[in-house]
């Protein structure tokens, strides 16, 4: 909620009033506004799982569909970037580590399939406990080939 609060007060009252419109979003769905005055032209919105404690197999789908359901809208408006919070942590519950893996897997996953169609994916982090996870597990997700001559690149 957090974020999403956020982002509202920095886009505007048309935001809202856009999301007015969209009526209801599942959870693991996700929808597209304009961006109004963010410095990005559209908001992807998606609604995680709520969790307490240790996540079911069913939520860390959810969880999954959150991102892979926001990606299909970058590929469905031709977007080259998109910029991630920590969905479903914080007040949502969900233990940081167990979501971190899910997202991981899940961008992955997405981009062996798509990568010639976008330019960035950015996992933005608000807590250092998130960063430091995040870190902690990059490696394992996109390992980095430090012996070429252009520097490190993922091996994807």
């Amino acid at each position: 909620m957090i974020v999403d609060g956020c982002i509202h007060r920095a886009a505007g009252p048309l935001l809202t009033d856009e999301c007015r419109t969209l009526q209801h979003c599942d959870t693991g769905k996700a929808k597209i506004t304009s961006g109004y005055r963010l410095p990005a032209k559209y908001v992807i919105h998606t609604v995680g799982p709520i969790a307490h404690g240790e996540p079911s197999a069913n939520q860390a789908e959810e969880l999954r569909s959150c991102y892979l359901s926001s990606l299909d809208l970058l590929l469905e408006h031709r977007l080259r970037s998109v910029a991630f919070p920590c969905i479903s942590t914080g007040v949502f519950g969900y233990p940081n580590e167990a979501a971190a893996e899910v997202v991981l897997a899940a961008l992955r996953e997405w981009l062996e399939q798509h990568k010639d169609k976008v330019d960035r994916l950015i996992i933005c982090v608000f807590l250092e406990k998130d960063e430091n996870i995040y870190r902690q597990l990059l490696p394992h997700y996109f390992p980095v080939d430090l012996s070429g001559p252009a520097g490190p690149r993922s091996q994807l």
